[in-house]
């Protein structure tokens, strides 16, 4: 996967991880096209970065994940890196049945967003001479957060599916990669201000050397999230997921 000279489009890119690597990608002269739903947010960040362009879109409604493809084919047709970075993560009481469209409003976001963005692009990026797909899981997709249940379990689905979706493109000229973060000091669950989280600009600057210097790699894993991705292939499984948990309760 290469760093420089390309058409990059990047989901939930106007505040968080999606901003960081936006930002980084662009300052290596990168195209960048950041999408989401706050239209206002993303306009701020594309006016102080000459040359990134924003779209407004719900990536949970289908019939918009179309009208963007087609745009842009039209406006950006040397596209060729996708990262599906866009997400949302609540608390939910599982006994609680109001919490119910929560929970689908979780899975259509953080699950059949990515996937249906990904059906529509592919045809595109399949042209292209080198391309990516970066999805952004997490790694509580590999010790869940009991606290959050449907968004740990997006993300493992996001996991199994990227696993599929390599090896069905493994013929072709498009590299699939995982991005695992930890828990980045990032509006999501109010954890900008959290001293537990991982400050936001040591995880991008991070991910952008493991990029640089591990071309190859098909996960991108911090130091600070292999506790959490490599828990199931030890014997401590176990005592990482009460730990996690209990230190929440």
């Amino acid at each position: 996967m290469h760093t420089k000279g390309n058409t990059i489009l990047i989901t939930g890119g106007g505040t968080g991880i999606g901003l960081g690597l936006a930002k980084a990608f662009h300052a290596l002269g990168n195209q960048i096209v950041i999408a989401g739903r706050r239209r206002d947010i993303l306009d701020g960040v594309a006016k102080n970065c000459p040359g990134m362009a924003s779209y407004g879109i719900d990536i949970r409604n289908p019939d918009e994940i179309k009208s963007f493809a087609a745009w842009l084919s039209r406006d950006f047709p040397a596209l060729n890196m996708l990262i599906n970075n866009a997400g949302v993560m609540k608390a939910e009481n599982l006994l609680d049945q109001s919490d119910l469209p929560d929970m689908e409003a979780i899975i259509e976001t953080n699950l059949m967003g990515p996937m249906r963005l990904t059906a529509a692009l592919l045809p595109a990026l399949l042209t292209q001479p080198k391309a990516a797909i970066i999805n952004v899981s997490s790694g509580l997709g590999f010790v869940p957060m009991a606290s959050t249940p449907t968004y740990s379990a997006t993300k493992a689905a996001l996991h199994s599916y990227t696993q599929c979706l390599r090896f069905q493109l493994r013929k072709t000229k498009i590299k699939v990669v995982e991005l695992i973060p930890p828990y980045v000091a990032t509006d999501l669950m109010g954890g900008a201000s959290d001293p537990h989280a991982m400050p936001l600009d040591a995880f991008i600057a991070e991910v952008m050397e493991l990029i640089k210097s591990h071309p190859t790699a098909t996960e991108i894993c911090v130091e600070n999230v292999k506790h959490l991705r490599y828990a199931g292939e030890s014997i401590n499984y176990e005592k990482i997921f009460k730990t996690l948990n209990g230190a929440l309760r």
